[in-house]
C-alpha cells in the first residue's frame, strides 16, 4: 500500500532539477520530464521513482512472461525498459553482434519512492514501509543545490562503421528492396568511446537543455544509465485504449524563421518522407489488430508535422481499443519492436538488420517507461540516447534512419549525422 501527500510547487522548473539532483543518492532511478512539450496524451509533467523495494531482471528468454506475472503480482507501479533485443522471445530471431554495453534485456523495478508533478501540484507517493521518511525527504529536495560543474574529462567518440561502409551496407538494403524482400528498413550505426569517464547526469542535463523533448529519462541501474532526449511515444495505455505514435521522416530546424518553415514544408509535402511515415502507420496498424477489438483500430492523425528544438519530425498517432482477453503486457509482446525502429515486413527486416548491422541495438531502439497500478502504462522509444556502462567505461549512442526504395544512400548517411548532432556536442 502506498500513502499519498500533496504539495504545492512554486518554481516546477528548479524542482525538476532539484528532484533530479536529490534522486542520485540512489541505486535505482527513473526521471521522466515532459518539457512542458504541449502533448495530447500526457498523464504528468514530470515523474520520479526511486530505491526498489522489488525488481526483476533477465535475459530475453520468456521475458514477457516473467513481466506478466511480476506486474499481475505486484499490481502497482513499475518502472523500467524493454531492450530491441526481446524480439528473440516473440520471434524466432537472434542477436549475434557486438555488445559493449552488457545491459539486461529487460529491467523493471517497484520504486519505493514516486513523485509526480503536473503544473503547480506534486503528489508524493510513498510505500507504507517508509511514509515517515517523505517530510525529511522532501525538505531535502527544495534545500538541494546545482553542484559546481566537475565534469571535464573529454570523450573519444569513434564511429563503429565507416561512412565508405555505410554506403555499401545501405546499397545492400536497397538491393533486398529493389528484390520485393523487404519494403522498408530502418538501419542503425553506432558511436561509441572506450574508457570513458563522464559525469552522466551533467551530460543528461546538457542533452536535455539543448533538445527538450516529451519523453526525456533519466535512468540508472547501480552502473547502468541511460541519458535520453527522444521526441518518440511507442505505446501508450489508457483504460481500455492504446495510442501509438510513430516518427518517420525528419528535418533540420535553421535558425532564420523563413528558412525554417520552407525546411518544415518541404518535409511535409516529400514524397519519401511521406512514404516512410505511411508505411509505418500500416505496419503499426497492423500490429495494434493483433489485440484490438473488431473494427477499433484507427488513424487518428496521419503524418502530422512536430518542430523541437534539434529537427522537425513527421509524425502519425494510431489508436485501438484492447480486446479484454489480452493483458496489458500482451499489448506491448504483440508489438514489439516498435515498426519506427525496424521496418516491414517485420519480421525479415529485423533478420536482415541483424546481419548487416555491427552491433547489438540492446536498450537503443528499445523503450523505457511505466505500468501504473490502475493496469495503464506509457512508453517512449529509446533514440537520442547516450547509453553508459560506468564499470566498464564504455560508452554508445545509435543513430539510424529509413531505407526505401527512393533513398539514396549518401542522404540517408547525413541524415544519421543530424540525428547525431546533439549528442556529439554533449560528449566532445
Amino acid at each position: 500500500m502506498r500513502v499519498s501527500i500533496f504539495k504545492q510547487i512554486s518554481n516546477p522548473i528548479l524542482f525538476k532539477q532539484q528532484l533530479l539532483q536529490w534522486a542520485q543518492q540512489f541505486r535505482e532511478v527513473v526521471f521522466m520530464d515532459s518539457n512542458e512539450y504541449p502533448q495530447e496524451h500526457s498523464s504528468y509533467d514530470c515523474l520520479l521513482a526511486v530505491d526498489a523495494f522489488t525488481s526483476i531482471k533477465t535475459d530475453y528468454h520468456n521475458a514477457f512472461e516473467d513481466l506478466k506475472q511480476y506486474q499481475q503480482v505486484t499490481k502497482d507501479w513499475l518502472f523500467g525498459y524493454l531492450a530491441y533485443d526481446l524480439k528473440n522471445d516473440s520471434e524466432q530471431l537472434q542477436s549475434r553482434n557486438f555488445d559493449g554495453l552488457h545491459f539486461p534485456d529487460l529491467f523493471f523495478f517497484q520504486p519505493k519512492k514516486i513523485f509526480l508533478l503536473k503544473g503547480n501540484q506534486l503528489e508524493i507517493q510513498y510505500l507504507n514501509m517508509c511514509e515517515e521518511e517523505s517530510e525529511e525527504d522532501y525538505n531535502e529536495i527544495i534545500q538541494s543545490q546545482k553542484p559546481k560543474s566537475a565534469d571535464h574529462h573529454s570523450v573519444k567518440i569513434q564511429q563503429r562503421i565507416s561512412k565508405e561502409e555505410y554506403l555499401s551496407k545501405v546499397n545492400n538494403m536497397l538491393d533486398y528492396i529493389h528484390r520485393g524482400d523487404i519494403y522498408e528498413a530502418n538501419f542503425c550505426m553506432e558511436f561509441f568511446a572506450e574508457n570513458a569517464v563522464i559525469n552522466p547526469l551533467e551530460k543528461f542535463q546538457k542533452l536535455n537543455e539543448i533538445s527538450q523533448p516529451p519523453f526525456a529519462v533519466f535512468f540508472k541501474n547501480n552502473k547502468h544509465f541511460l541519458l535520453s532526449a527522444t521526441p518518440e511515444r511507442y505505446l501508450r495505455k489508457e483504460g481500455e485504449t492504446l495510442i501509438s505514435q510513430p516518427i518517420k521522416g525528419t528535418a533540420k530546424r535553421f535558425v532564420d524563421a523563413v528558412e525554417d518553415e520552407k525546411s518544415k514544408q518541404q518535409l511535409a509535402s516529400d514524397p519519401k518522407e511521406r512514404a516512410e511515415n505511411i508505411m509505418i502507420t500500416d505496419l503499426v496498424r497492423n500490429d495494434l489488430s493483433r489485440t484490438a477489438q473488431k473494427g477499433s483500430v484507427h488513424v487518428d492523425e496521419l503524418c502530422g508535422i512536430y518542430s523541437f528544438l534539434q529537427v522537425h519530425q513527421m509524425i502519425s498517432t494510431i489508436s485501438s481499443k484492447l480486446d479484454p482477453k489480452y493483458s496489458l503486457v500482451d499489448a506491448l509482446k504483440l508489438t514489439f519492436p516498435m515498426g519506427s525502429m525496424t521496418g516491414a515486413p517485420k519480421i525479415s527486416v529485423m533478420k536482415i538488420i541483424d546481419d548487416l548491422e555491427e552491433t547489438k541495438r540492446g536498450l537503443y531502439s528499445g523503450a523505457i517507461g511505466y505500468f501504473t497500478p490502475e493496469a495503464d502504462f506509457d512508453f517512449n522509444v529509446v533514440i537520442r540516447s547516450i547509453l553508459y556502462n560506468q564499470e566498464n567505461q564504455y560508452l554508445s549512442f545509435s543513430v539510424g534512419s529509413a531505407i526505401t526504395s527512393l533513398s539514396i544512400p549518401e542522404n540517408e548517411y547525413e541524415e544519421c549525422l543530424l540525428k547525431a548532432k546533439a549528442m556529439l556536442e554533449v560528449l566532445e
